[in-house]
């Protein structure tokens, strides 16, 4: 069970033309902003990467502008757990339980999930909060991460879990955002 004081979000390389011709983009980039303004209602840690910006461009306008007050993390390495930056965030912010979301999901949300899992981390992937340009490669992504020990959810699932009753003064905003 997620809790509140133990979960952050994770969003990775959501950037560029890649960003625009994922599978179901149109669906993606409205679900990344329910998703990142639910974890601000909550008051998650966010954690934003970036795969090469100078080669493939940086997040896009949508998402950067909710993000305005912190500044992405460069990575080179598909897997961001590689990247000491990231690493170090992750472990300053002492949360144990991670959700996931981004793009590719089975280039670097993949390998990003199996570092922090490899690492004791608790890692639930945003099923529709992922893409990748093939419908093929998502579903591979989610049935492997699975079988080495994440867990998936969505969007609706993991804000609901987290605010956990509805008389939390939370519960309205959530609920909001959703419908």
């Amino acid at each position: 069970m997620l809790l509140q004081e133990n979960t952050g979000l994770i969003l990775v390389d959501v950037q560029g033309k890649l960003s625009r011709i994922v599978n179901e983009s149109e669906k993606l980039i409205p679900n990344l902003e329910k998703l990142i303004r639910g974890c601000q209602i909550l008051s998650l840690p966010i954690i934003w990467v970036e795969q090469n910006p100078q080669g493939l461009g940086r997040t896009i306008p949508e998402l950067e502008k909710l993000l305005e007050n912190q500044k992405p993390l460069e990575k080179y390495s598909f897997n961001a757990f590689e990247n000491e930056n990231f690493k170090q965030t992750i472990i300053k912010s002492n949360r144990t339980q991670w959700l996931i979301c981004g793009i590719e999901a089975h280039i670097c949300v993949y390998q990003t999930a199996l570092g922090l899992l490899s690492n004791n981390f608790e890692v639930e992937i945003v099923a529709d909060g992922v893409s990748s340009r093939s419908k093929d490669s998502i579903h591979l992504a989610l049935k492997k991460l699975q079988n080495k020990g994440a867990s998936l959810t969505n969007i609706e699932m993991c804000l609901y879990e987290l605010v956990k009753n509805s008389k939390r003064e939370t519960f309205k905003e959530i609920l909001y955002l959703i419908k």
